[in-house]
């Protein structure tokens, strides 16, 4: 008997049998994108973004990405010690974050350009020793916020039995690393282990409150944690994978999983080493899982190994995606398949690494989308 998409999902992510594998675009589906928005910066109303965005939210198991909402509590100082200035300049917009604090002055600069849905960071806050020792001088007031799950709550509603709604949050290395330019990061996570701790456990303090809460007010769901391939190789060796990233982020997947939530692990890249860490931590789930030669791991010997206790979502690269022509590409998502339902296993959800983020979707690459739908919809 065939399954609502809402069904299906949480089917896969309780360990039960399925009508089908589920597939996912990722961020085309998993966020909301307005077509009608004229915002210059708004990518998503070139009409060649429709079809797909259509093809997504009708065909697609939907799983919806967002984080919780909030604003700033009672004792909030931020704006006491964090100034931005938004600027346009040759038709890209740019945002300079100035942080004052302990008598040291550092800046950010971030740039939107119209054409590309990302945001490029020109110039990273931190930059030496004494910027962190500065930064660890914020009082924990700058990073108090109240958090609500109306907004998740709604969108559960809306989408009704088309899909469900994930929590998509960073851990503390995700909001310790991306403080650094990535050169800057790897030498100082490095050869500043007792400094990194503490940029870490700063972070845990204000995040592990707010996972606790929106898991508790929010049980059952999906969630995606992000920062684990900051310290995947070949940035950082698999021990310090222990040291910075199961040390803070287990009690988060512990948290999660209390009340019944599923904590699914985003790590993109090599798997190979760092494997048995992100199963020690009790993760439900995993993703993108990249085939080589951007991972290290072929699906079917992630799943044999690891199967049994998560769910692996991926395996398609976004780049097979937008270069393969459709008789390829085909072949690709089949193996994809066949080594994702290989055996017995928790689950599997046929999904790309990424999404295209220019505003031409060619028409091979909507093809290819559609082969993801059909294969999986006619797969047993």
């Amino acid at each position: 008997m065939m399954m609502t998409r809402r069904e299906r999902l949480m089917a896969t992510l309780r360990g039960e049998a399925v009508d089908r594998p589920a597939v996912s675009f990722y961020e085309i589906g998993g966020w909301k994108f307005d077509v009608t928005d004229p915002d210059p910066f708004n990518i998503y109303n070139s009409p060649d973004w429709g079809p797909l965005i259509r093809l997504a939210e009708e065909e697609s198991d939907l799983i919806r990405m967002m984080g919780p909402q909030r604003v700033k509590a009672a004792g909030n100082c931020r704006d006491e010690f964090f100034h931005e200035q938004v600027y346009m300049q040759d038709g890209s917009e740019y945002t300079r974050q100035t942080l004052t604090v302990a008598g040291r002055t550092m800046s950010s600069l971030s740039r939107r350009d119209p054409d590309v849905s990302t945001v490029w960071d020109v110039e990273h806050l931190l930059k030496d020793s004494d910027d962190v020792r500065a930064y660890l001088q914020l009082p924990d007031q700058v990073f108090a916020y109240e958090y609500s799950v109306q907004a998740l709550l709604a969108e559960e509603e809306e989408l009704g039995d088309a899909g469900i709604v994930m929590v998509d949050v960073g851990d503390p290395i995700a909001h310790t690393a991306a403080l650094f330019s990535m050169e800057d990061y790897t030498v100082f996570a490095l050869t500043e282990p007792a400094l990194f701790h503490r940029l870490l456990e700063k972070h845990a303090g204000h995040i592990y409150p707010m996972v606790e809460q929106i898991a508790r007010q929010f049980p059952g769901h999906l969630w995606r944690i992000c920062g684990s391939e900051y310290a995947s190789e070949p940035f950082l060796p698999p021990h310090l994978y222990q040291e910075y990233v199961v040390r803070y982020t287990k009690p988060m997947v512990d948290m999660i999983q209390k009340y019944g939530g599923y904590a699914r692990i985003h790590s993109h890249g090599r798997l190979r080493n760092i494997m048995p860490h992100i199963a020690a931590m009790g993760a439900s789930g995993l993703d993108p899982v990249e085939p080589p030669p951007q991972g290290d791991m072929q699906l079917i010997d992630i799943r044999r190994r690891y199967g049994a206790d998560m769910v692996l979502f991926g395996n398609i690269e976004a780049s097979e995606l937008e270069l393969l022509p459709p008789a390829d590409f085909e072949a690709r998502v089949r193996q994809a398949l066949r080594e994702g339902t290989d055996g017995e296993g928790r689950g599997f959800v046929l999904m790309p690494s990424a999404c295209p983020y220019g505003r031409r979707i060619a028409p091979h690459v909507l093809a290819n989308y559609e082969t993801m739908v059909r294969l999986a919809r006619d797969w047993a």
